[in-house]
């Protein structure tokens, strides 16, 4: 079909301006998104065992972790926030507040589900709070320590960043 042809058949019902500049991002242009982290866990009776493989040289350690801190510190990033700390360097971004509308520890049978839901992620963000909440699974941060993690601004006092894998972007509103 010819360029022409096309043209009559398609009709325009409506335009909108994106944002103040008129320009669309599938980064910058969204209203909401959703990302989860999967992380697997073998039963090991209250506690769950986390199996961490480090693929570069082969390590394997098995950790247990106390979902009922985890659950206790997710809230505390439910809100908006300056998530400077929770930033790996690089990314492009003019702020680093963020809003997370909903956040969650669920058990799916072998896993636990990280899911966070908000306005936008900073660079390896999800990542960085999942490796914060492993902290608070074994011990090594207090629940209670991560509005003052989040104060802080600084990304020293967060966990690590967790590896990529395990981590899906769910959904992303416009």
């Amino acid at each position: 079909m010819s360029a022409e042809a096309l043209s009559k058949n398609i009709l325009l019902m409506a335009t909108s301006l994106i944002n103040e500049h008129g320009v669309y991002s599938a980064s910058y242009s969204t209203l909401l998104q959703i990302c989860i982290c999967r992380i697997k866990v073998p039963q090991c009776g209250e506690n769950l065992s986390l199996t961490i493989y480090v693929m570069q040289i082969g390590v394997h350690h098995v950790i247990r972790l106390a979902r009922k801190n985890m659950k206790k510190a997710i809230k505390y990033f439910v809100g908006t926030y300056d998530f400077k700390g929770f930033k790996a360097t690089g990314g492009k971004n003019k702020t680093t507040v963020r809003t997370i509308h909903k956040a969650e520890i669920i058990q799916e049978g072998t896993r636990i589900i990280i899911e966070l839901t908000g306005d936008g992620f900073l660079y390896n963000m999800v990542r960085i709070i999942a490796g914060t909440l492993v902290d608070v699974g074994i011990g090594k941060i207090d629940p209670e320590d991560i509005p003052q993690i989040i104060e802080s601004k600084d990304r020293k006092r967060a966990g690590k960043t967790l590896p990529a894998h395990g981590l899906y972007l769910v959904e992303v509103k416009y």
